[in-house]
């Protein structure tokens, strides 16, 4: 049983690392997308701080619990 807990970690740890990364490149792109059209999303330069900011708190939960599921 506690090796089933410890893969479950490391899946969910790993699969919130990818969709931080995902969430933050896109932000970025819509950075400088200067208000066209990105994946069918209209952001402009101030509403591509919120998605930003989500990526970077999926990123580093990602990362603390791939870091603390050893």
């Amino acid at each position: 049983m506690h090796f089933y807990r410890m893969d479950i970690k490391k899946i969910f740890g790993s699969t919130l690392t990818v969709l931080g990364i995902i969430i933050v490149l896109f932000a970025c792109a819509a950075f400088l997308s200067d208000g066209r059209t990105i994946l069918g999303f209209s952001v402009n330069k101030y509403e591509s701080i919120v998605p930003f900011l989500v990526g970077l708190v999926f990123l580093l939960s990602g990362i603390s619990l791939l870091k603390n599921s050893q």
